[in-house]
């Protein structure tokens, strides 16, 4: 096994990714590039008027744009072995996951991007497999993160904090675990789709076979959007009272 330095983020970091690859190939060391996986990301949990735009940005730069210039950079070495790209994709882009829009709409981006790049490059067999990924224990939730004083959610702060951990409570799939149900797919060809990590299978049946108002009607009541729903109500009723007298 070897590894290397990449900052997807970089152009100068990937050229040289390329460089070292390509000479590795010329050298004989490697065949050539099977397999190409976009794992690189960053989240950006907050609601969504709160979100500082920079901060938007280069999530986007990392979970987006990262992967479109990893894409454009290697897929030449791709044709030649008739390869795949897989792209780490997410529960997220397709849930209204609650105080994630930015990381929710970078995710969904790169589905789209995806499922037109697998057209695309079909001529050229080079297929390409988006992983739907669930719950899995990872670092993505070590960034603390604070609502600013000019919040509209302080009322809800600790349900915030619970939605900051999410993905890293409860039952999250060993990285393990996620990682060989990963690999086991590419070894085994490929697919266009894979639903792996914790609660998959849930947002799976939910969206196929119930549809999508049900993660309307369900996400608001789990990080404390319908309790402040309420309090804000509460404070109307109040505020008509006064008025009234």
């Amino acid at each position: 096994m070897r590894t290397l330095s990449l900052d997807v983020t970089d152009g100068k970091s990937i050229e040289e990714a390329k460089r070292e690859i390509e000479g590795w190939v010329e050298n004989g060391e490697i065949g050539g590039l099977d397999v190409l996986v976009n794992n690189a990301g960053r989240n950006c949990t907050l609601p969504a008027l709160d979100v500082d735009l920079d901060d938007a940005r280069h999530c986007f730069e990392t979970n987006v744009f990262g992967v479109m210039a990893m894409c454009q950079a290697f897929v030449p070495l791709l044709i030649k072995r008739k390869g795949l790209i897989v792209n780490i994709g997410s529960l997220a882009a397709i849930l209204p996951y609650v105080f994630g829009s930015v990381y929710n709409a970078s995710k969904a981006a790169l589905h789209a991007y995806s499922r037109t790049l697998r057209l695309e490059l079909a001529p050229y067999s080079v297929r390409v497999m988006v992983i739907v990924t669930g719950g899995v224990q990872s670092n993505i939730a070590r960034t603390p993160r604070t609502l600013p004083p000019s919040s509209l959610y302080l009322e809800i702060e600790d349900e915030f904090q619970t939605r900051v951990k999410h993905s890293q409570s409860g039952n999250a799939m060993p990285n393990m675990e996620y990682a060989k149900g990963v690999v086991d797919a590419v070894v085994n060809g490929g697919q266009r789709t894979l639903w792996r990590g914790n609660k998959t299978w849930i947002v799976w049946f939910a969206r196929n076979w119930i549809g999508s108002w049900f993660f309307d009607l369900v996400l608001p009541g789990m990080f404390g959007l319908r309790r402040l729903e309420g309090l804000i109500r509460r404070r109307e009723r109040g505020g008509e009272g006064k008025k009234s007298l």
